[in-house]
């Protein structure tokens, strides 16, 4: 029972009781006076009468009338006049039984007045006794609307009592319900703190409350910036910062092999000197210099291009993934351009013959050896070129780029035409026999043939064109379909740009409204890049996703690690870590550790951990016991 509600008994229990004592002692006192009154009343009016009777003739017709006339005047129960000899000569009684109080109370408590009594004169002789009582009707009912208006103003002191009783325990107690959200959002993984209050009782809970949030964040923290400094350490070059070959390797082969990017993008490759001979001209220091400076320039030209990344693969060569670029020649121009720009006029007089620049497109499986042959080929064709020159291949069979409006026009009608469709694919647990949940992949239907369109063929598109919001909302759209006629969960995919979307959220929050029997079932994911680029849209429509009773997680998870602390107040549900992590996993033990630690924070705070990626069956024992929960990729679809 609440304590306002304890309150409110108290109250009426208190009032109660006050009321029954003062209605005791106000009834009785009051009683006593009006007995007191009747009794002088009868008195004197008995007195007042017998006089005016001695003073009239005593012919039986004439005091009638007198007693009649006083009668009717003056509410009396009774007048009598008995003679000396006990007779009853005129007598007049009231016939009216009206109480003027219930007559329970009459009968509870009875008013007893005495008649007053007083002699009638016939000269020198006694002519009779005459006996008169006042009605007590109105006594009664004096005593009844005294005992009402006690009572009214009882419940109404009752009532503002508990209002402003109410009021103060509110406001005392406020601080103990932010103790109480805290201890709520601690369950759900969120961390909090919360204003210490000057009561001294509820100032010490707060303070040990915060303090045990401070110590969690603190331990957090501690560990997310041990796993990030191992991560570096394991999956980064220790001279330029870039991926190391075998961390770049597995970002390559999810760039052609997986769904997360397009069907094709460019592979650059950029090759300096001879290390040995570098290291002869200029130096071990000064050569570490300019592979840092090299490096630096490869890493910021990902800057702003979703899923682009540099790597060192040897020892002065390094490789970038493209998914962004339309054609190698924009990426190997884009690359030369900055070397040329930046590192080149710094190094130049020392090293004149500094870099050469090859460029070739890729497609949707390609075989990865193929892949780096073409590549090499393309950069001996811009070493005949001369010093610091670029060569670039495209890709035969590459698709006509499809011109902007006519990509307008092929999204907006998919949406309105209903082109839009779900492709399931199982997350199994760890040990894979059963389904956590279904992930659906949007794909878009391009000819009446039923032909599907992978979501890195077309997304990037449609961000370009703003038109992400109404495809994410088709997609919850025929998420809802799928769950009202299937068993089990399913999540979705939102894009960056329409979580940064208002309007996007409103309508996808009275959409849900709508369906409260599957937002249980209902996951929703952010890719992590996303996440970090509109962090607090995300934070907002998470919170809002959550009260409806939907899951959030963050998909694509581990290379923006450095920031996972901001994730520790969101109350994730799960994450599901980047592909690049896993794939060679069993030949990395420092990605292992990596992810062993990974798990057992997530684990601490109530997130469940989903490897992506998984190219065989065979991994899931291993990936079990660095504490995944669950696993998804084309080896156990």
């Amino acid at each position: 029972m609440s304590l306002i509600k304890q309150l409110w008994i108290a109250i009426a229990l208190v009032m109660t009781l006050a009321f029954g004592v003062s209605m005791v002692v106000s009834v009785l006192s009051a009683r006593h006076y009006l007995e007191q009154q009747l009794q002088v009343k009868n008195i004197d009016n008995a007195t007042s009468l017998a006089l005016s009777l001695t003073q009239l003739p005593k012919d039986e017709v004439t005091v009638e009338l007198q007693l009649a006339a006083q009668f009717d005047a003056g509410h009396y129960r009774f007048i009598r006049v008995v003679s000396p000899t006990g007779k009853t000569l005129v007598e007049k009684i009231a016939t009216s039984h009206e109480l003027g109080a219930p007559a329970w109370f009459v009968k509870l408590i009875p008013i007893h007045a005495e008649p007053g009594q007083a002699l009638i004169q016939d000269g020198w002789i006694q002519y009779g006794t005459l006996t008169l009582a006042s009605q007590d009707v109105y006594a009664y009912k004096s005593l009844w609307d005294g005992m009402l208006e006690l009572l009214l103003w009882f419940v109404v002191g009752s009532v503002i009592t508990g209002i402003v009783g109410t009021q103060l325990i509110r406001i005392i107690t406020r601080p103990l319900s932010e103790v109480v959200d805290q201890a709520h959002a601690i369950t759900e993984r969120r961390f909090v703190t919360i204003k210490v209050p000057r009561t001294p009782e509820l100032k010490s809970v707060a303070s040990a409350m915060n303090d045990m949030v401070g110590r969690l964040k603190t331990m957090f923290n501690e560990e997310a910036a041990r796993l990030d400094a191992l991560r570096k350490k394991v999956n980064r070059d220790a001279v330029t910062g870039l991926s190391s070959r075998e961390y770049f390797m597995s970002h390559l082969r999810e760039a052609v092999q997986g769904d997360q990017f397009g069907s094709s993008g460019s592979l650059v490759m950029v090759r300096l000197l001879d290390l040995t001979e570098l290291n002869a001209h200029l130096g071990h220091q000064q050569t570490d210099a300019l592979l840092k400076d090299v490096g630096t320039e490869l890493y910021n030209s990902g800057n702003g291009r979703i899923g682009q990344r540099a790597g060192r693969v040897k020892g002065a060569e390094f490789a970038i993934v493209c998914p962004s670029f339309e054609t190698a020649h924009e990426a190997a121009e884009d690359i030369h351009e900055k070397l040329t720009q930046n590192v080149l006029p710094k190094w130049a007089d020392r090293v004149p013959e500094l870099f050469h620049v090859s460029a070739v497109r890729y497609h949707h499986d390609q075989n990865i050896g193929g892949l780096l042959a073409s590549v090499d080929e393309a950069l001996a064709q811009a070493a005949s070129k001369g010093p610091n020159a670029w060569h670039a291949v495209e890709d035969g069979n590459a698709k006509v780029p499809v011109p902007a409006e006519q990509w307008r026009t092929l999204l907006t009608e998919a949406v309105s035409g209903g082109r839009l469709a779900l492709s399931f694919f199982p997350v199994m647990s760890g040990d894979g026999t059963s389904a956590l949940h279904n992930e659906g992949v949007i794909r878009l239907q391009t000819d009446a043939a039923g032909t599907l369109m992978s979501a890195g063929d077309f997304m990037p598109m449609a961000a370009q064109l703003n038109l992400t919001a109404p495809i994410d909302l088709g997609v919850v759209k025929l998420a809802i379909e799928r769950l009202q006629t299937i068993a089990g969960d399913i999540a979705v995919n939102l894009s960056a740009e329409t979580i940064a979307d208002f309007h996007f959220r409103n309508e996808l929050t009275q959409l849900l409204k709508a369906y409260p029997e599957v937002c249980k079932r209902l996951l929703f994911e952010v890719p992590e890049y996303g996440v970090f680029r509109q962090f607090d849209a995300f934070c907002d429509l998470a919170r809002n996703l959550k009260v409806l009773g939907c899951r959030v997680g963050v998909e694509y998870f581990g290379q923006r690690f450095a920031e996972s602390d901001k994730l520790a107040d969101l109350g994730l549900d799960y994450i599901k870590v980047h592909p690049s992590y896993i794939r060679g996993l069993a030949d990395n033990p420092g990605n292992q550790e990596f992810l062993k630690g990974l798990c057992k924070v997530a684990h601490s705070i109530g997130i469940t951990v989903v490897a992506l990626g998984v190219q065989s069956r065979d991994d899931l024992p291993l990936l079990t016991s660095l504490g995944f929960d669950g696993a998804t990729g084309p080896g156990i679809q």
